[in-house]
């Protein structure tokens, strides 16, 4: 009897370590994620000043990705305005579960993806557009010519964009996607056609001061200085890594939307900025993952208003950098 019984505790002490271990959560796409503690760094494994370092030397690409996830009746709309009247390269799409797609386009070497579905806690509010509120508001796109975007977007079944001329004699253009948010293009001499020059992702912001501290000190972005956008009616504060500029912004209105997009950063080791932000205390979404069935580690963070941050690491971490 006790035999049995020992052979029964043992058995739910497996089972208990199992389940702590290992775990699986959905995002607001429905992609399963398992989560499992003997993916992150051990405490003491790590050096102070590498814990106390940015993510940027993590960096493993020319640029962050962008997501917008939108209702999932509007998928045909959006792909048709993202590659017919944008002209952004169509790629391969990833096929995250049997039902969900995560839907690829190319913007000079990375991406815009786009997610058909809304689940989750993330909230949704678009309503006043850039001047709405909280969280990532635009997306801008360069062309080198007006009128060659009008066409696209007559081609494609859109309204044309109207275009206003700038002081600096760039033409700007302010759209609408099928979901709702808002696009902001540019047209002028020496940019490069279907938007290679890169994406540009404003951000509203509560406050200046700790999403600056964030994106810089955190994060590791290169801090440009402040830009007076006329047309929009604000100051714009950039942080670029190569092809991809932030401009955040105090927000104008007061709608949160921590879910219509978010941004992506590929890195060498996701577990040393699960590291690196538990160090720092940084909000986290979603824990240190990896995605079923793929090759990928991620850990999905939340900046200062709850902005989809997320690491992603393809194949094994390659070193525990600094």
């Amino acid at each position: 009897m006790k035999k049995r019984l020992a052979i029964a505790a043992s058995a739910l002490v497996m089972a208990s370590c199992a389940t702590a271990q290992d775990r699986t959560v959905t995002t607001p796409e429905g992609a399963l994620m398992q989560v499992n503690d003997d993916l992150a760094y051990k405490p003491g494994e790590l050096t102070e000043e590498q814990l106390a370092s940015s993510t940027r030397s993590l960096f493993s690409a020319d640029g962050m990705n962008v997501f917008r996830r939108f209702p999932r009746e509007q998928t045909e709309a959006m792909i048709r305005f993202y590659t017919g009247a944008l002209a952004l390269r169509s790629l391969s799409p990833i096929q995250l579960t049997s039902t969900q797609q995560m839907i690829l386009t190319g913007v000079g070497s990375m991406q815009i993806k786009l997610s058909a579905g809304q689940q989750g806690d993330r909230a949704y509010d678009l309503e006043g557009g850039y001047a709405g509120g909280t969280g990532i508001r635009f997306f801008m796109l360069r062309y080198p010519d007006a009128e060659l975007v009008k066409g696209r977007f007559r081609e494609a079944g859109f309204a044309e964009p109207e275009f206003v001329q700038r002081d600096d004699g760039i033409r700007q253009a302010l759209v609408k996607d099928p979901g709702g948010f808002d696009i902001v293009i540019l047209a002028g001499a020496g940019m490069k056609d279907h938007a290679d020059d890169g994406v540009v992702v404003g951000i509203g912001v509560s406050d200046l001061a700790a999403s600056r501290a964030y994106y810089r000190e955190f994060v590791g972005l290169d801090e440009l200085e402040p830009v007076e956008a006329k047309v929009l009616g604000t100051t714009l504060y950039p942080y670029r890594h190569k092809e991809t500029v932030l401009f955040l912004y105090e927000a104008m209105g007061t709608g949160i939307d921590n879910g219509s997009a978010g941004i992506q950063y590929v890195v060498s080791d996701a577990a040393m900025v699960d590291a690196k932000a538990k160090h720092r205390a940084i909000g986290v979404q979603t824990p240190l993952n990896k995605l079923r069935g793929f090759d990928l580690t991620t850990i999905w963070l939340s900046d200062p208003d709850g902005v989809t941050n997320y690491f992603a690491q393809v194949g094994e971490r390659r070193t525990a950098q600094r």
